[in-house]
């Protein structure tokens, strides 16, 4: 269980889209022992025609999302378990809105690519709603997260294996697991 001071976190595996965010966080939660959400389940379903459809989600869009995927991590570290939830995360207002429904309690990985790797691996994809074409909004909206608190950078050019592996490493070196 993810624990420091013997309080369980939570843990948001974050990205733009094609970034391995749902096999990452499922990975950890495996490897933690700890309960996995995918934050992708959790959108309204107006949120996902949209994007179906090639529309950019706005942060009116975002926010109900947002507030859900926190009441969940809260839930659940209320009951005492950990969790790694995957979540796009693209703005600091939204990791902030996010660490504040856990009382900051939570950790974040962000999985970083290229825009090359990140539009093969969404090229591969079958049956997800997020098309190609989105990943040139969701790169302009991102903020990456450098110096914030709680939050360890990982690249994706690797297998899921070892980007686990260096998630794993990287939490480890602030305390996590």
């Amino acid at each position: 269980m993810p624990e420091i001071d013997g309080r369980p976190h939570a843990i948001v595996v974050m990205g733009v889209s094609g970034s391995g965010k749902t096999s990452i966080a499922e990975s950890l939660a495996a490897t933690l022992g700890v309960g996995f959400v995918e934050g992708d389940r959790l959108h309204p379903a107006s949120n996902v025609e949209k994007m179906s459809k090639g529309i950019p989600l706005t942060d009116d869009d975002r926010m109900p999302w947002l507030d859900l995927i926190g009441e969940t991590m809260k839930e659940a570290l209320d009951r005492g378990s950990g969790v790694v939830v995957s979540c796009s995360a693209l703005k600091q207002i939204y990791r902030d809105r996010l660490r504040k429904a856990v009382n900051g309690n939570l950790f974040f990985v962000y999985l970083h690519g290229s825009k090359e790797l990140l539009t093969t691996r969404m090229g591969e994809r079958k049956g997800h709603f997020m098309p190609v074409s989105l990943l040139e909004s969701q790169l302009a909206t991102l903020e990456v997260p450098t110096g914030e608190p709680g939050v360890v950078t990982v690249d994706i050019d690797d297998t899921i294996e070892g980007i686990a592996e260096a998630a794993l490493r990287d939490l480890k070196s602030l305390g996590v697991a």
